[in-house]
């Protein structure tokens, strides 16, 4: 048996990938801690995981993201993104290390599992030589000669022209456009007493023990340098929950023969229902049922209403009930949405700049699976045409499908527990031979 300590930034996207993994080392007979915010408490023991609270980092949850960084609301969505770096990622750091090494001399865990934003992690490495592995909760930030740096939302390019663009936009970004996340990244290293680092803050999440990608190597753009600690294990796909029931319009959409349309704008990016609004208005004469979660929001945050005839509007649907019966999701790019989407072969539509999302919405186009709108405030008519189009094509369908027969060949947290038992027995770097 060995001891594992799960850690995760207290956001959503963060947190449910690691459920999986946590459940599945349980079962085999591990002890799992599992340091989170304390909105995950229920869940994390419903994995089987003891819960370790937050308490000198900062503990904050999708719904009160505004109410603990106001500022964040009124950046542009670049901005935004520099924001979340420096003061929800890096600034953990100190309060995350003080928790952590408070309950490991309780606890002395033989690997530190966390997700690709707790920046901690690497820290508590430093200063105790402690294992960690890494699970990739977005698309993959890992730097390579055939990719343009992550957060600029360009396609690859591995020939000789696009390398050197690789090169050179790599340098730009480093020491001009995030140069001052960068340099918040030292200064707060220098707070604990730490050497300056050579790496990048989207270097620093990567593992040097294990990476554990949770999609299929056909989701994520080719490296050829793609260092050898990184695994593609498939999507952290949710379990279905045991209590949910069905809304009782269920039935007639369901069994209805007219195309399902699924929108979402997941849990985070919630300040403006906009495109959800406009997909309801975009679809509201065509011969399809709209499908609308709020990612938690009520239902009110909508407006008062009324909605379209062919639309059904809940807070939250699992999707493992759900999607089998999609025919395109409309989305913001959250990737635990499109991971769910692809494993049951759903083309997309994606309207997402924030954060992120650049990242994921090419890659949606790139793979071939869906329409990149490269906006977050579509018109409706842009939401129309995009949605007919991949109804439409027959093209967009296969390409998702392909990639969900990839997924189904895949068992994301069986494999995750395998490798993360051989860091554990080993402490050394587990690596794979490439071909």
């Amino acid at each position: 048996m060995a001891r594992f300590l799960l850690a995760t930034i207290p956001l959503t996207g963060h947190f449910n990938p690691g459920a999986p993994i946590a459940r599945r080392l349980v079962e085999r007979g591990h002890e799992v801690r599992w340091y989170t915010g304390r909105h995950f408490r229920s869940k994390v023991e419903a994995t089987g995981a003891r819960y370790i609270p937050m308490r000198a980092a900062k503990d904050f949850h999708d719904s009160t993201v505004g109410d603990v960084f106001p500022e964040r609301a009124k950046l542009s969505d670049f901005a935004k993104l520099k924001h979340d770096l420096t003061r929800v990622f890096i600034d953990s750091v100190p309060g995350q290390v003080e928790d952590l090494e408070a309950e490991l001399r309780e606890f002395p865990a033989d690997v530190l599992v966390c997700d690709t934003g707790f920046v901690g992690a690497s820290v508590l490495q430093e200063r105790r030589a402690l294992p960690w592995a890494v699970f990739g909760i977005t698309a993959m930030t890992v730097a390579s000669v055939d990719t343009a740096p992550f957060g600029l939302g360009l396609m690859p390019s591995g020939s000789t022209p696009g390398r050197l663009r690789n090169r050179a936009l790599a340098w730009g970004v480093n020491n001009i456009v995030f140069r001052d996340v960068n340099a918040h990244l030292q200064r707060m290293r220098a707070g604990l007493g730490l050497p300056p680092t050579p790496k990048p803050i989207f270097d620093v999440p990567v593992s040097p023990f294990l990476y554990l990608q949770g999609t299929v190597p056909s989701f994520e753009y080719p490296r050829t340098d793609l260092p050898s600690q990184v695994y593609f294990i498939g999507p952290f796909l949710p379990e279905a929950p045991a209590d949910w029931k069905p809304p009782a319009w269920w039935s007639e959409v369901m069994d209805s023969r007219r195309p399902v349309v699924h929108v979402t704008q997941g849990t985070l990016a919630t300040e403006d229902p906009h495109l959800i609004l406009a997909t309801l208005k975009a679809l509201a004469d065509e011969d399809v049922w709209v499908v609308a979660a709020t990612g938690g929001q009520p239902v009110e945050w909508l407006g008062k209403g009324p909605f379209p005839a062919n639309a059904r509007v809940e807070r939250f649907i699992p999707y493992a009930h759900l999607m089998p019966h999609v025919s395109v999701m409309v989305t913001n790019g959250g990737y635990g949405g499109v991971q769910c989407a692809l494993a049951q072969g759903v083309p997309l539509v994606c309207a997402g700049t924030s954060e992120e999302k650049p990242e994921i919405a090419n890659r949606i186009a790139w793979a071939g699976v869906g329409v990149n709108l490269k906006t977050k405030t579509p018109t409706p008519e842009q939401v129309r045409n995009a949605v007919r189009t991949v109804l439409a094509t027959p093209g967009f369908r296969q390409k998702a499908q392909r990639l969900q027969a990839e997924i189904a060949t895949h068992d994301a947290p069986t494999k995750a527990a395998e490798l993360l038992e051989q860091l554990a027995r080993t402490r050394e770097p587990v690596l794979s031979p490439r071909p």
